[in-house]
């Protein structure tokens, strides 16, 4: 699979990195690779398959994507966070295919002199990934039934995030 073959390394010994898997997502090596010592904070947002939306309660969530696009929007939200703070590291891994209920989906992790500046990254990043990297969700119930959401809809910059 594509996917799989898909990490993007920036240098020798540097734990950088966007990848998409099918594979679990493995948080305590993402936050252990960028815990270094320039940085004092780091953040991880970890997004993960939950029992009930609302009254229904899920069986599991499957994941598909347009790789090529989504891994170039993987890389490019990477490149366009090292420009807008001083980021020590930044890692962001999305899960492709099956997603039982508890299990990671999504992992953002940054880290930074300062705790200010890796929550701003984090919170940008996951929320430019959910709108503009094609990857999309579709949620199986227990009840049989399953449905897409999330899709994706353009973005427009708020004034904050023009700055």
């Amino acid at each position: 699979m594509h996917s799989e073959s898909f990490v993007r390394s920036l240098g020798k010994n540097s734990a950088r990195m966007v990848a998409l898997t099918q594979k679990p997502i493995d948080v305590n090596e993402l936050v252990a690779a960028a815990s270094q010592p320039a940085a004092g904070a780091v953040v991880a947002f970890v997004g993960v398959t939950r029992q009930f939306t609302g009254e229904r309660e899920t069986e599991r969530l499957e994941y598909e994507a347009y790789e090529s696009m989504a891994e170039f929007g993987l890389a490019e939200l990477e490149a366009a966070a090292r420009k807008r703070w001083p980021l020590v590291e930044c890692q962001i891994v999305h899960r492709l295919g099956e997603v039982p209920v508890s299990e990671a989906s999504v992992a953002v992790v940054v880290s930074s002199a300062h705790r200010r500046t890796a929550f701003e990254a984090g919170e940008w990043l996951i929320d430019t990934l959910k709108q503009d990297v094609p990857i999309w969700k579709q949620e199986h119930f227990a009840d049989g039934n399953a449905e897409w959401v999330h899709t994706l809809k353009p973005r427009r910059e708020t004034k904050r995030e023009q700055r």
